[in-house]
């Protein structure tokens, strides 16, 4: 048994050992000094947007505005270590894909656009111009412009996302593929059910007034650390702050203050949630409709009783529809059936529901704990209905807020990245260009993938990110990318997805969020993205580029939009010219950019009006629309139960990891170290196994479609985890995650609903 892996978890998320992990990444980095100089311009008025996660920034910002994941990002984007075509002779792409995630990513950044030449089995230098002409020309044969998949990651800028949308609408597609559709897209679905709006209502400035938070399925020390800053505030000042999440999370526990002088000489740490709750994977659905369900018990007590009201009567006559119906869901759903499902007994579900009751303005924050499973728009349609109750949505310190993952995901799709256009939009582009976008939609993530599958996609251009890792059933996937006729991959550093080439593959290196992007006039050029609260800020690199041969975003799309549609009726080369230009078109085409150009070069930018936060609602009822529905038949929990032997896993990120991208191979607030092929399970389900901490087994998926999924050679690490829910890290472990397997009406991944059993391994 070899357990060297497992050591001490950080006391509290942040502190010494933040600043320690800091000063090491920037240090490997090779321009510490530099890297250091740059995190001061992170997310300021006159600086770069950070090209981590999408919290807000507030509108009184203080002279540090990072955390330690965006000094990771930064260093990892302005490494000296460069992936030029000596460093892509030297290795086939055979031997490039035996490499982790980490190792590949170590070798640093793109620096001259790559064609793969399948003979050598190595990618060679290309000349852009030669590059974009055979792009555009094997997008042209195909026989209809649906063959074409355009998937996007959420760091594109508004920008380069705008001019995505118009150049594939041009060419007569709405394939869009998008990072949203595996992370929030259940929440964009139930909000705009239950709101009208597919956003979050609130702002970061509510986070000062709230009375009570609400923290489900979310991780922010490890996914979106600045929250913790807030949540912080909001603690010592006395909010009431409740976690559910089925692991012990450092950063919900306990939380260290880089920025507070004393605390951090102290040695001390402030205590973030009041009240800890565990529910089993899939429960939380159960667990929101408990504590409605001791709302309404309440209410009726205190009618009774003759004592004031604890519902919002005003808002629900007014603003709401469908109470009635919600109420007899409510009251016919059991105990018994709601503790059985969300792991939780009764005490401890009317324990919260009483800080709710006791508080006068509440948030809900959820994130993919929440989104990833078969009944994720159910469960954000509880969550909504249960702060209709006491009237928590549009007024401060109250509301709705799903919190986002990569730093614009929520303003690609706001600016047309969607495979499901919006009617006016579609109109709005016919006026300004004088065009016919095609209507029928798109394809999804999911579909896409399918589509790849069975033949009727032959090309896949992706604008950033990591399709091929951040998907579901990697085995799958790498086989519809590699039997493609064109595969294009725009990024910044080699990933696995470029090693998976089509008939034709190209890598084309793009600038980064912290580089300079300079105009022909010599002048910066300025981009602009969308955090979680809908502001819309602008964002200037300030770095030299890491080689003369990069080119941004919005020229890529530019040169294959040339190459492909011709410029007949979009002038592509002066649109890359200035953005300016871009942002006019979005301006006339997209309600709430009014006067776009001005109001993004104002300090923190601007506000995107929200009509729910004003408690207006966009929904067919007019108002508020409360859900009746029942609750999941079973979850996963309830289903590996049942067939024994079997357990419900979830997939995560480790602290040293920012979507596919792997920092390092430390989880120090897990305390695991120097490995990430683990397996997080309780104490007492090894002891049933007859197992110990360090053992190795292989992970085989339970999905009944015939098709054989295992994670090979893990190791055990003990947590505190409800009994019969296990968790690992992705992507080692998406190779479990089925595509057939995808959420109710979101059609995203069931990444947190996986069902599977163990299967040991000899001792090496």
């Amino acid at each position: 048994m070899d357990t060297r892996f497992i050591g001490k978890k950080s006391s509290a998320a942040g502190g010494w050992g933040a600043l320690k992990s800091c000063g090491k990444r920037l240090l490997e980095s090779g321009t510490p000094l530099s890297g250091a100089m740059t995190m001061l311009k992170a997310n300021q008025p006159d600086g770069f947007d950070c090209p981590g996660c999408a919290w807000g920034d507030p509108e009184h910002g203080s002279s540090f505005e990072f955390c330690e994941n965006g000094v990771k990002a930064v260093a990892w984007e302005a490494t000296e270590k460069r992936a030029s075509p000596a460093f892509f002779a030297a290795h086939t792409v055979s031997e490039l894909r035996e490499l982790s995630d980490y190792e590949l990513e170590l070798h640093g950044r793109l620096t001259h656009p790559m064609r793969y030449d399948a003979a050598s089995d190595r990618y060679l230098p290309v000349a852009w111009d030669d590059a974009f002409r055979e792009i555009g020309n094997i997008l042209k044969s195909l026989d209809n412009p649906d063959r074409a998949e355009f998937y996007t990651s959420g760091r594109a800028s508004n920008e380069a996302a705008y001019l995505y949308q118009l150049f594939v609408r041009l060419y007569g597609t709405n394939n869009f593929p998008d990072c949203s559709n595996m992370c929030h897209e259940a929440s964009g679905v139930a909000l705009r059910q239950a709101i009208g709006v597919g956003k979050g209502t609130v702002l970061l400035e509510d986070f000062e007034a709230a009375d009570a938070i609400f923290v489900i399925g979310q991780n922010p020390g490890t996914n979106h650390p600045r929250m913790l800053g807030d949540l912080r505030r909001a603690a010592l000042r006395g909010a009431r702050i409740v976690v559910f999440n089925p692991i012990r999370e450092r950063g919900l526990e306990r939380f260290s203050d880089p920025q507070d002088k004393i605390e951090m000489l102290r040695g001390g740490s402030t205590d973030i949630a009041s009240h800890y709750f565990q529910p089993q994977l899939g429960g939380d659905m159960a667990a929101v409709r408990g504590m409605a369900k001791a709302v309404l018990a309440a209410e009726d007590a205190a009618v009774a009783a003759g004592l004031p009201p604890v519902l919002d009567h005003a808002f629900l006559a007014e603003h709401c529809v469908d109470f009635a119906a919600y109420r007899a869901a409510v009251e016919a759903t059991g105990w018994a059936e709601i503790e059985d499902q969300s792991g939780l007994t009764r005490a401890e579900i009317e324990r919260a529901a009483a800080v709710y009751m006791q508080a006068e303005r509440v948030i809900c924050t959820w994130a993919m704990g929440v989104t990833q499973h078969v009944h994720s728009v159910a469960t954000i349609r509880e969550i909504a209905s249960f702060m209709f109750l006491r009237g928590n949505i549009g007024r401060p310190g109250a509301g709705l807020c799903p919190v986002r993952g990569h730093s614009n995901v929520q303003g690609d799709r706001t600016v047309g990245i969607n495979e499901k256009p919006p009617k006016a939009f579609l109109d709005a582009l016919e006026r300004e260009f004088g065009f016919s976008p095609p209507r029928r939609h798109g394809h999804n993530v999911l579909s896409a993938i399918g589509a790849m599958l069975d033949g009727s996609a032959e090309a896949f251009i992706g604008l950033g990110g990591n399709f091929a890792r951040a998907t579901p059933d990697s085995a799958l996937v790498e086989t519809a990318l590699r039997r493609l006729k064109l595969t294009v991959n725009i990024a910044t550093k080699p990933n696995h997805s470029h090693l998976m080439p089509g008939e034709v593959s190209f890598i084309l290196p793009c600038l980064g969020r912290t580089e300079m992007d300079l105009a022909p006039n010599g002048n910066s050029q300025l981009i602009s993205v969308e955090d979680s609260m809908s502001m819309v800020h602008g964002s200037a690199g300030i770095n030299r580029p890491a080689s003369p041969h990069l080119r941004s975003e919005v020229a890529i799309i530019a040169g294959i939009a040339e190459a492909t549609v011709g410029s007949g009726i979009v002038s592509w080369s002066a649109l890359a010219e200035d953005y300016d230009r871009i942002r006019d078109h979005i301006e006339a085409t997209i309600p709430g950019f009014a006067d776009y150009n001005t109001r993004l070069r104002k300090p923190r930018g601007f506000l995107l009006r929200n009509a729910a936060a004003h408690r207006e609602w966009d929904t067919p009822a007019g108002k508020a629309s409360f859900f009746s529905g029942p609750l999941p038949e079973e979850t996963v929990h309830q289903r590996a139960r049942k067939a024994g032997g079997r357990f419900a896993l979830q997939t995560f990120r480790s602290h040293d990891q920012y979507n596919t991208t792997v920092y390092g191979l430390d989880d120090r607030y897990r305390g695991v170290y120097g490995e990430r092929q683990v397996i997080f399970i309780h104490p007492e389900d090894l002891k049933a196994m007859e197992a110990e901490a360090g053992d190795r087994v292989d992970v085989i998926g339970a999905h009944d479609d015939g098709i054989e999924r295992v994670a090979r050679d893990f190791r055990f690490v003990p947590y505190d985890v409800p009994r019969g829910s296990i968790a690992g890290y992705y992507p080692e472990l998406n190779v479990l995650v089925p595509l057939s397997s995808a959420g109710e009406q979101s059609d995203t991944p069931t990444s947190k609903s996986i069902m599977v059993s163990f299967r040991k391994r000899e001792a090496a």
